[in-house]
C-alpha cells in the first residue's frame, strides 16, 4: 500500500463520481460480489479517472463496468463474473438507453490493464477488515466504561455488520484516499467499537496487529462518524 499513486481528484466528471459509485454498489450486489472486489472496482474507476479524460457519459458507463469485470475476475468466484446479459439487463443501464457490447468491453479492459501495467494487486480497505474484525471484541471489554459484554458473540456479530456499513460509506467520498487503506479499515473498527460503546475504543490486541493507536486513526474515525450525528 505504500507504493499505491497518490489520487489527485483531476478528473473533470468528479461530480458524477458518486452516482457511478452506486451503480457499481447495485451492480456487485446483484451479481453478489465480494467487497475486495467491489472495493477493487471503485479504486481502479477513480484512479483511471483520475489520470484519463474520460468525457462523456457512455465512455464512463463502460469504463465503470469494465473496472467491475477486472475486479470480479480478479478477487472473485468465475461464477460470480457479471455475464454481459445481467449488465444489459439491469435497470440501471436500460433507463439510460445504453447497451453495451461484448468488443466494446473486452477493448476497454485491455485499455485499464495497459493503464494500470497489468496490475491488479491493490490493496483496499476490504483486504484488511477481515483481519483486523478476528481482534475486534475482547472478554474484557466493557460496555459504556461500566458493565462486561455479556455475550461476546453476539458482540462480535454486531460489530462486523457495523464495520461492513462503515466499509461502505468509505466508497461515497474520495477524501478516504488521504489515508493508506489500512489505516481506514481500522477506522472502520474503532467507528463501530464507538457506537456500540465499547470500552476501551481501541484495545491493545487491536493496537498489536494494526500497528495503530487510536491517535492515528482519529481523523478518519471522526469523518466516518460525521454522517450519524447530522
Amino acid at each position: 500500500e505504500l507504493k499505491l499513486p497518490t489520487f489527485r481528484a483531476h478528473s473533470p466528471l468528479l461530480k458524477s463520481r458518486r452516482f457511478f459509485v452506486d451503480i457499481l454498489t447495485l451492480l456487485s450486489s446483484h451479481c453478489q460480489l465480494c467487497p475486495a472486489a467491489r472495493h477493487l472496482a471503485v479504486y481502479l474507476l477513480d484512479h483511471f479517472m483520475d489520470r484519463y479524460n474520460v468525457t462523456t457519459s457512455k465512455q464512463l458507463y463502460t469504463v465503470a463496468v469494465s473496472c467491475l469485470l477486472l475486479a470480479s475476475k480478479f478477487e472473485d468466484r468465475e461464477d460470480h463474473v457479471p455475464k454481459l446479459e445481467q449488465i444489459n439487463s439491469t435497470r440501471i443501464l436500460s433507463s439510460q438507453n445504453f447497451t453495451l457490447t461484448k468488443k466494446e468491453l473486452l477493448s476497454t479492459e485491455l485499455l485499464l490493464l495497459e493503464a494500470f501495467g497489468w496490475n491488479l494487486c491493490l490493496p483496499t480497505p476490504a483486504h484488511f477488515l477481515d483481519y483486523y474484525l478476528l481482534a475486534s471484541v475482547s472478554q474484557k471489554d466493557h460496555h459504556c466504561h461500566t458493565w462486561p459484554t455479556t455475550c461476546p458473540r453476539k458482540t462480535k456479530e454486531c460489530l462486523k455488520e457495523y464495520a461492513h456499513y462503515f466499509l461502505e460509506v468509505t466508497l461515497q467520498d474520495h477524501i478516504f484516499y488521504k489515508f493508506q487503506p489500512s489505516v481506514v479499515a481500522a477506522a472502520c473498527v474503532g467507528a463501530s467499537r464507538i457506537c456500540l460503546q465499547l470500552s476501551p475504543y481501541w484495545t491493545r490486541d487491536l493496537q498489536r496487529i494494526s500497528s495503530y493507536s487510536l491517535e492515528h486513526l482519529s481523523t478518519c474515525i471522526e469523518i466516518l462518524l460525521v454522517p450519524l450525528f447530522r
